[in-house]
């Protein structure tokens, strides 16, 4: 069982070497045509030397085959030197790759995967939060085409903290978005998310021990403060600002930083200019008021009516244009309706570009209502409110989750699935896209087959 397995193995694996496409037959091919042309300078040699009679008879009939038929003459030469030449490129083949492979078939699979995903349609995702990188992780085993343009506007937490402190660019849902499109995806969420806290000490009795816990804690033992300079902080926004302080500039530490990750896409800012996020909110006692700051629109406790960026001439980044006009197709969302999407369509530049190119443009809607934001509201209501802020042609098609058969509390205490209406003037799709684990999020499998099929 175990020899038929090993043979089955190895016919797999020659099998994967021969897949359309991967740029190693062409190649082979090539290399056979040289080897056909550099012969016909070799038999003209050997015709020349003998006939000025440089070489004795019987080396000349030895090296010519003579002694066999014609037939031999011709196919000895051209099997002995094929398999010369495969044995040559296998073996260079393998002396190159060696140090890359990480188990039977590594480096094919590796190779095969890479083509096509380079082949891959060209997707811009726009957003923010944390809807976007369980979209791309869906999406780039299928293509490395893939760009996250993401707001600026967040000015919460770590990201805040950084912003205010150093005068970067919110780092936060670069950081999402970078881990999510990184080679080894797993093992670099883990990293780039950890976050710097306190750490139990495992030393000197008596003596702290400042450390690091991962965002789930260690469990039971009494802790040591950190350095209060760093608490709080995820590696992942460190790393970043880190790179901008080497680079000079944020753009540039995000092309370090999708260097230095391997990334299967790249990550880039609506704008570079340092802008904040305004929102009129109506109370519930009938007042309208101005919230500034993305991290405090929630926290108002009323419903949203607006919001605008301050400067409301904010430009947008060039590169995220260029993505936009080169794209197959663009998704808006999934994520926070006024603080992650919106901001980005608040550009004016950018959301000039969306009703001017040639892709697709796809709203994925949310499934759940975000308390202190968009409570109460259906599908219609957050194409409304897409429309409102970005006027003219925009959307062309909207997707939306179908599936409420899963009880709203399992989603925690407040979770209200958004109800699937179908909204005016664009493609309405209905389609399960619930992750059964995280009824409040989508399943990224599911979501990623919905939007490669609109490029079917």
């Amino acid at each position: 069982m175990k020899r038929n397995n090993r043979l089955w193995g190895a016919l797999y694996l020659r099998r994967r070497w021969l897949t359309v496409g991967i740029g190693v037959k062409r190649w082979l091919l090539l290399l056979a045509t040289g080897a056909a042309v550099t012969s016909m300078g070799w038999v003209y040699l050997l015709l020349s030397t003998n006939r000025a009679g440089w070489l004795p008879g019987r080396l000349y009939d030895g090296l010519t085959l003579q002694f066999l038929p014609l037939g031999w003459r011709i196919a000895l030469p051209l099997i002995v030197g094929g398999l010369i030449m495969l044995l040559a490129v296998v073996k260079l083949g393998k002396n190159l790759v060696e140090p890359l492979r990480e188990g039977p078939g590594a480096v094919v699979d590796s190779l095969v995967d890479y083509r096509l995903r380079d082949r891959g349609p060209h997707i811009v995702a726009i957003g923010g939060g944390t809807g976007m990188p369980g979209l791309l992780r869906g999406l780039s085993p299928y293509t490395s085409n893939l760009t996250a343009i993401v707001t600026v506007a967040d000015d919460g937490g770590s990201s805040g903290r950084l912003r205010r402190e150093l005068g970067l660019l919110p780092p936060g849902d670069f950081r999402n978005n970078l881990a999510a499109l990184a080679r080894d995806e797993a093992l670099l969420t883990q990293v780039l998310q950890y976050r710097f806290g306190a750490m139990p000490s495992v030393a000197t009795p008596g003596v702290a021990t400042p450390g690091i816990v991962p965002p789930d804690g260690n469990g039971g033992a009494a802790d040591e403060p950190a350095a209060p300079g760093l608490t709080g902080h995820a590696f992942g926004n460190l790393l970043l600002a880190a790179l901008t302080g080497i680079t000079g500039s944020f753009d540039e530490a995000l092309l370090a930083a999708q260097r230095v990750l391997a990334l299967r896409g790249q990550v880039l800012p609506s704008t570079l200019e340092n802008v904040t996020l305004v929102a009129e909110v109506a109370l519930p006692q009938g007042e309208s008021v101005e919230v500034s700051g993305e991290s405090a629109i929630p926290q108002a406790g009323g419903r949203i009516e607006r919001v605008r960026l301050e400067p409301s001439h904010a430009r947008a980044y060039p590169p995220a244009l260029r993505a936009i006009f080169g794209a197959d197709l663009i998704i808006l969302g999934p994520g926070s309706l006024y603080t992650s999407i919106l901001p980005n369509l608040l550009v004016a530049d950018l959301a000039e570009a969306l009703r001017h190119t040639r892709a697709r443009v796809v709203y994925v809607c949310n499934l759940a209502t975000q308390p202190g934001e968009t409570d109460g509201y259906s599908v219609a209501d957050h194409v409304a409110a897409i429309t409102a802020h970005a006027p003219g042609a925009i959307l062309d098609s909207v997707i939306a989750n179908d599936n409420l058969s899963i009880p709203p509390e399992t989603g925690g205490g407040r979770t209200q699935f958004v109800q699937p209406d179908a909204p005016a003037g664009v493609d309405f799709i209905r389609r399960d896209l619930v992750d059964e684990a995280r009824p409040w999020r989508h399943d990224s499998a599911k979501l990623a087959r919905a939007v490669l099929d609109l490029l079917a």
